[in-house]
């Protein structure tokens, strides 16, 4: 039997190259001033659906919320092996904590689920920006779904039911749920496979209409607005013909309330941000010799560091 699944997947800032320019004033995070990358568990849920997918035959849809730039993730995906994938961009979705973030995404999994079945959402366990791990399963609670956490593989999926193998910290357990269902994957589960350089050729020409927008604008700057819009969706028929246009929704596109999205759906605020500095003093050089571990080894034991 052949499933079809969805990933969610988010455009992150890399948080190994963190700058003092990395939060506004407000508290939220001044993604302009940092590289972006793929969050790194959800290449192992995605992983884990290509890997489904292959054992089982169905597809792999890849659903991202975040600005026109997130489409870089969408291609990533789909060169990694996605068969489709939605962008869901507006500002008014924008600083979302989790609650309003879950809200939306669920929204956005109904839609799907109501265009194709979903048999399956997968996840990555947490996302490096926030390292809540909240939004998975809030969004499995707000689908009425059940959902298996911290999942490192997937046994067998058969019967209307998903039997997952999930991390415990101090051992595994084996847990079965019905369809539909949402699994949040570790860093543990299946290694990402690399893009394939067929799928890369493939799919360099797959746009989402707001980098058309992006691109059009740059190309015709002294054009006017009705003349760029011609443009963009000259370009767009074209794409769509071909099969090279990723789909965009906006909250238009789906059945909510604005009242628990963005900053008025979320309840979350930052009260205060402190910059914390590290700094190092009252500290001795012991050189690599045996001297000087032995020198060491008995300052230690005369301060009573150790015995």
């Amino acid at each position: 039997m052949a499933y079809n699944l969805v990933v969610l997947v988010k455009h992150v800032p890399d948080t190994k190259r963190v700058t003092c320019d990395a939060m506004r004033d407000d508290g939220t995070v001044n993604r302009s001033s940092l590289p972006m990358i793929f969050n790194p568990e959800d290449l192992h849920a995605l992983e884990m659906a290509l890997s489904l997918r292959e054992r089982y035959g169905g597809r792999v849809t890849v659903l991202t919320m975040g600005p026109p730039q997130a489409s870089e993730r969408l291609r990533e995906s789909l060169e990694r092996g996605a068969d489709a994938a939605v962008l869901l961009t507006d500002r008014r979705a924008a600083v979302s904590d989790t609650l309003a973030t879950s809200y939306i995404l669920s929204a956005a999994v109904r839609r799907l689920a109501a265009e194709r079945s979903v048999d399956m959402v997968l996840c990555g366990r947490q996302a490096i920006d926030g390292d809540t791990a909240q939004v998975p399963p809030q969004a499995a609670e707000k689908l009425g779904w059940p959902q298996i956490t911290y999942v490192d593989s997937v046994e067998e999926v058969a019967g209307g039911r998903v039997r997952a193998r999930r991390n415990t910290g101090s051992g595994s357990e084996r847990v079965e749920a019905p369809l539909p269902c949402l699994l949040t994957v570790t860093d543990q589960g299946p290694e990402p496979r690399p893009p394939s350089a067929k799928r890369i050729m493939a799919v360099k020409k797959y746009r989402t209409r707001a980098e058309l927008e992006r691109e059009t604008f740059e190309a015709m700057p002294d054009a006017s607005a009705d003349g760029r819009d011609a443009e963009v969706e000259r370009r767009a028929e074209r794409l769509e013909a071909r099969g090279f246009l990723i789909a965009q929704w906006s909250l238009d596109d789906l059945d909510v309330d604005l009242a628990w999205c963005g900053r008025d759906g979320s309840p979350t605020k930052v009260k205060r941000i402190q910059s914390v500095v590290l700094t190092g003093s009252g500290f001795k050089k012991v050189e690599p010799d045996e001297a000087g571990v032995t020198g060491m080894i008995h300052e230690l034991i005369q301060d009573h560091t150790i015995s």
